[in-house]
């Protein structure tokens, strides 16, 4: 099993790496990104502005549970806005929107590649790379940033109304110690992961849907695959990626 997840990254990776430059070569298709982001980005607004308040306001109530025992409730603001930005808005994200997109990616390109659509293009003289991947690749990097800024606003959004106007915690110590504590890297920080998690679920997906085979089966099966192995894999580069930036930055301080 590790043997086939370990050989499956690298092809993925491999196809990543020959589909992305293939934007920057003519015909542009700068149309197609646009369309692509629309698809990925405005479509997913809602579920993802729903999610964020709802996850900043359990989060921060589970907190202020603890944070009680000990009378430390003037931590509860900076302490969700630490674990929002960093690693609960990027992931939460990348997972939500690889279900959505990502699973919509590869259902479209197994369907045109069992009804044979892709090997018309290829007949035709048109890349399939280039018009139908490289344009969600760009599509997914650009707008996953975009989408965890609004997680992580809509959720210290619903950590604001919970803790100020249903616990009564002090509004001005609230803001007072997420200004304090929170730093703009660590913002950065998710954008950032979130940026590779786009990327991670668009490779994925448009990976499993280009080389789907056996009909209907068959785009069942890509499209299910690609959910399920982006899920996994935005969990363990988020690990490694963690700790890549923290490495970064303590390098950084040290200078």
């Amino acid at each position: 099993m590790f043997h086939g997840f370990f050989v499956e990254t690298g092809r993925t990776i491999i196809f990543f790496k020959q589909s992305f430059p293939l934007l920057f070569t003519q015909p542009y298709r700068f149309g197609e990104i646009i369309r692509h982001m629309e698809f990925i980005g405005n479509k997913s607004i809602f579920i993802i502005a729903l999610t964020g308040a709802f996850t900043g306001m359990a989060m921060s109530y589970q907190i202020y549970l603890g944070f009680n025992l000990v009378n430390a409730t003037n931590l509860v603001g900076p302490t969700v806005a630490l674990g929002i930005t960093r690693e609960l808005g990027p992931v939460l994200t990348g997972l939500i929107v690889a279900a959505r997109a990502g699973g919509a990616m590869a259902a479209r390109l197994a369907t045109m590649r069992v009804s044979e659509q892709i090997d018309a293009m290829e007949v035709m003289g048109i890349d399939p790379r280039q018009y139908l991947v490289a344009p969600r690749l760009v599509a997914a990097l650009v707008s996953m940033p975009l989408l965890c800024g609004m997680f992580d606003f809509v959720a210290m959004s619903g950590s604001y109304y919970l803790c100020v106007h249903v616990l009564h915690l002090d509004e001005a110590i609230f803001w007072d110690k997420i200004q304090l504590w929170l730093n703009p890297r660590d913002i950065n920080e998710g954008l950032i992961k979130a940026a590779i998690f786009g990327g991670t679920f668009g490779a994925i997906c448009t990976y499993r849907g280009y080389h789907a085979s056996g009909g209907a089966k068959g785009v069942g099966e890509a499209t299910n695959s690609g959910v399920v192995f982006s899920m996994v894999l935005i969990i363990v580069v988020n690990f490694f990626t963690t700790n890549i930036i923290r490495l970064f930055y303590s390098i950084k301080d040290a200078l």
